[in-house]
């Protein structure tokens, strides 16, 4: 929700009226029962100014009833006592501290409001309906530095879900809804008095119609109030400076911790993921990526050297060759800009693994964001949330549902009843009326939440619909937060525990969270991985919450953060797990969801290299900002350039130009060398993820690369009357499966699947080079056996010079692109999602078994290794052969 600073409304002599009486009726209700001051005489003055300036006629009536809602006077024998507006005993307006409204459940009147009926007036249902502080609480948000959010809370109901925070004290009481509070624009708030905090204004990278407040600017504004502000200090060892922490004690020691303190339990973050032999590895891998690089760029200047010396000594043009040189570069280039990172990542990283421990922590809006995923899925996301190892008076679990599941609305409901701290959030849509997707979502529940009991707690974490967390999520990743007050944000890797047998379509991302992520940890360059991160609020205030109009609003914000001068942090622990796709539909929509989102966002902030939302990035947070935007748009001419191999060979060129067989022999010793080294390379680059993880990697960017080439083409190249279309999203949780291609009970046959993903999804693209390639190889071996028959030393130099020319490029690139055929054909046997989780049969809380966490080996991963391995031998036997022939 939006205040009402976001209608750009000027400051006018009743508004600020209205204030004044709110902050007396607050001052009054703290005070009722200190006797050392009488309040009479100052509102029966201010009474009169009041009620002389609300009979004038220029005086705004509306605004005023707008501001003071619920609000009345009670006089009696010349005592001043505030009354509020409420539709029966039980309902009140409470004035807090700081002059805001919150409506009330306690039962009964609280001690200092007189309850009498004569003063009450209907309540119209323009308030969220959420709880306040009851009097017990002296009328305080917190009675601790941090702000007890949750205990003396009565029951609310938000669209219908019952949501409050002292089990032992809840009420059934019937609230609005919530959709049906916001008539208009849901973004605006009701009108009761303004809430304090900071001004904030929501980034935008959208600029067309919006359904959030209208601005002359791109930026919207918004206000956030009612926030609980908790000081580091607490959480620091006393005496120690920040960013120290307490060591573990060990077994039998007598050390003890003070409530509150943070733990250093090890000096690595990823000790539980990588062993010493990956730690070696990655730290040898920068100087073989560099020795890599080196010799493929010795190998590469050679072989234009003898085209430029065939093309002087023959006095014509060798086309086919230079062609032949392009692909190479363009299959080379997207892995060696990956490469970088390891050559710039020569330091090590050294994040410890640090704990919060006991029950003086810091105040956590966990928000579990949805839209038409199955109840299931997201009840146990969930039921994770609550079941974390943190007190359950600092946290609430909002679940903000896009798709309005009744059924979700009830498991909350449910949920509630047990844990106390889980709210239900459905935000209304309006036709015609942008909603941002995600974005949206996000911001609509962090404005939620300020309207809260106790306000908006000082952190605020996320989780995708699917995503689990482990029961220490909250405490592993806060502290990174706590020790560094410039750190805005820390998130873990995205896991995942349904990935089939040897991930046919590279699914898992444990290549980039457990290789790049790290890297880019090191450099500065931590990127939000979307689900599981926690946010320091009042750093997502200062960017403006969550940008609109970005299909990649993780990138996005994280971008925008670095941009501002404030620190990321990747914390490299499994604290969390979730499912990837189970078809190949809602794979491909969600890869070109990725690639378009991020290279919009990218420029609309020019890339990373320049502008005012990037002044304070670094150069390799502004590097690492261009990158990945320009692989997405290099996918293009890749895909473009591809069919140039086959071509040739159909034509009957040779690759390769030469002037002496000694030039030859020179050709195939140092692409030997460049092949041997990169293969190194790969090996210890992949280990911390798998080798046959990187390895599907490599092969994904391949196939992959039409489709999203085709998205970018069409969203930001093609106008709309040839075919170009705006930015669609669809969540991938909501995509049903029409082939149901890895249940083995439900999958359709093997001709309509095929027919789909040819058709359907376009894979024909993938059919024909493979196709075409293979025609073009044919061709140019019986070219080659044919016209130099009987002549084994021709033949041989002839094929080694048109399509098998070491290490077999067009094999590596037809096994890629084969993927959607054969993916079709063969797809995986999944379980059934039960059978992957260990449920608790009281609790219903369900985590990832050990076994499903990990990628089977099997027969896909066995036949590319096969491949490399002819790849290999092939190369090393044409090495030896250069020195006999």
């Amino acid at each position: 929700m939006a205040h009402r600073d976001d209608m750009n409304e000027k400051s006018t002599p009743e508004v600020d009226l209205a204030d004044q009486h709110g902050e007396l009726a607050a001052a009054i209700h703290h005070h009722s029962r200190d006797n050392s001051r009488d309040y009479s005489n100052d509102l029966a003055q201010f009474n009169a100014q009041f009620q002389n300036q609300y009979n004038s006629p220029q005086f705004n009536t509306h605004q005023v009833d707008n501001r003071l809602e619920g609000v009345g006077m009670h006089m009696d024998n010349g005592s001043s006592d505030i009354m509020h507006r409420a539709s029966s005993s039980t309902d009140l307006m409470e004035a807090g501290a700081n002059g805001a409204y919150h409506r009330v459940n306690t039962g009964n009147i609280s001690p200092g409001l007189p309850n009498s009926a004569n003063n009450k007036r209907p309540v119209t249902p323009t308030t969220l309906g959420l709880t306040g502080w009851a009097q017990g609480n002296g009328g305080s948000p917190s009675s601790s530095p941090g702000g007890n959010m949750i205990n003396n809370m009565s029951g609310t109901t938000i669209n219908g879900a019952n949501t409050a925070g002292n089990r032992n004290s809840r009420s059934t009481t019937p609230r609005p809804l919530l959709d049906q509070q916001m008539t208009h624009d849901y973004m605006r708030s009701p009108p009761w008095a303004p809430s304090p905090g900071p001004s904030v204004r929501i980034s935008s990278l959208y600029d067309g119609p919006s359904d959030f407040p209208s601005s002359s600017t791109s930026l919207r504004s918004s206000r956030v109030g009612n926030q609980s502000h908790l000081s580091l200090a607490a959480f620091l060892p006393k005496g120690s400076g920040e960013g120290e922490a307490y060591e573990m004690p060990q077994e039998g020691g007598e050390k003890s911790l003070p409530p509150g303190a943070i733990v250093k339990l090890h000096d690595r973050d990823d000790v539980d993921i990588n062993t010493n032999l990956y730690r070696f590895a990655s730290k040898i891998t920068p100087f073989l990526t560099i020795t890599a690089i080196a010799a493929y760029i010795l190998y590469v200047s050679f072989r234009i050297y003898c085209v430029i010396a065939s093309e002087r000594a023959g006095g014509r043009v060798y086309a086919p060759a230079w062609v032949f040189i392009a692909i190479e570069l363009a299959v080379w280039i997207p892995s060696v800009t990956h490469n970088i990172w390891t050559m710039m990542a020569l330091k090590n990283r050294r994040r410890p693994k640090l704990r919060l421990t006991g029950d003086e922590v810091p105040t956590v809006d966990v928000f579990i964001t949805c839209c038409g995923e199955d109840d299931d899925l997201v009840m146990d996301t969930v039921r994770g949330a609550c079941d974390q190892d943190y007190p359950r008076d600092m946290f609430r679990v909002v679940l903000l549902d896009d798709g309005k599941s009744e059924g979700l609305e009830r498991g909350c409901a449910q949920l509630n009843e047990v844990y106390g701290n889980v709210y239900y959030v459905a935000r209304p849509k309006y036709p015609g009326v942008p909603h941002h997707f995600k974005s949206g979502n996000l911001n609509y529940g962090l404005e939620a939440v300020t309207r809260f009991p106790g306000g908006a707690g000082e952190y605020c974490g996320a989780l995708d619909a699917d995503m689990i967390p482990e029961k220490q999520w909250l405490r592993a990743i806060l502290p990174h937060l706590i020790i560094n007050s410039k750190m805005a944000l820390a998130c873990p890797p995205q896991l995942f525990y349904n990935t089939p047998r040897s991930d046919p379509l590279a699914q898992n991302l444990d290549f980039f969270v457990h290789v790049i992520e790290p890297i880019k940890d090191s450099l500065g360059v931590a990127w939000c991985t979307g689900s599981g991160y926690v946010l320091r609020r009042t750093a997502i205030d200062d960017v403006g919450h969550f940008p609109l109009g970005s299909l990649a609003e993780d990138v996005a914000t994280s971008t925008l953060m670095l941009g501002k001068g404030w620190q990321t942090a990747y914390v490299h622990e499994p604290l969390q797990f979730g499912t990837v796709p189970d078809d190949y539909a809602s794979h491909i929509k969600q890869r070109t969801r990725w690639a378009i989102g991020t290279v919009d966002t990218s420029m609309k902030l020019n890339f990373c290299l320049w502008g005012d939302e990037v002044r304070h990035m670094t150069f390799p947070q502004r590097f690492s900002g261009f990158l990945y935007s320009f692989l997405s748009l290099y996918s293009i001419l890749f895909s473009l350039s591809l069919f140039a191999i086959p071509i040739i060979l159909v034509m009957g060129h040779a690759l390769i130009a030469y002037t002496t067989e000694n030039q030859l022999r020179w050709l195939v010793r140092l692409c030997f060398i460049s092949l041997m080294t990169n293969r190194i390379n790969e090996v210890f680059m992949f280990m911390p993820a798998g080798y046959h993880t990187g390895q599907r990697g490599s092969r994904y960017q391949l196939w992959m690369s039409p489709y999203i080439s085709l998205c970018l083409i069409r969203s930001f190249i093609l106008p709309k009357w040839l075919g170009g279309q705006t930015q669609a999203f669809k969540p991938t949780g909501s995509l049903s499966s029409a082939l149901n291609e890895r249940n083995p009970k439900t999958r359709r046959n093997v001709f309509i699947r095929l027919w789909t993903i040819l058709v359907n999804y376009n894979a024909i693209y993938h059919l024909a080079f493979v196709y075409l390639t293979l025609i073009g190889v044919s061709l140019s071996t019986y070219r080659c056996v044919s016209i130099n028959a009987g002549n084994t030393h021709d033949i041989l130099l002839c094929l080694i010079t048109h399509a098998f020319w070491p290490p077999m490029t067009f094999l590596f690139l037809c096994t890629s692109l084969w993927t959607p055929i054969s993916y079709a054909i063969f797809p995986p046997d999944v379980p059934d999602r039960e059978r992957l989780l260990v449920r608790d049969p009281d609790t219903q809380v369900a985590h990832p078994t050990q076994q499903s966490k990990k990628i089977a080996f099997g027969g896909q991963a066995a036949l590319f290794e096969f491949e490399y391995t002819l790849t290999t031998v092939y190369t090393c036997l044409c090495f030896g052969a250069s020195f006999f022939f």
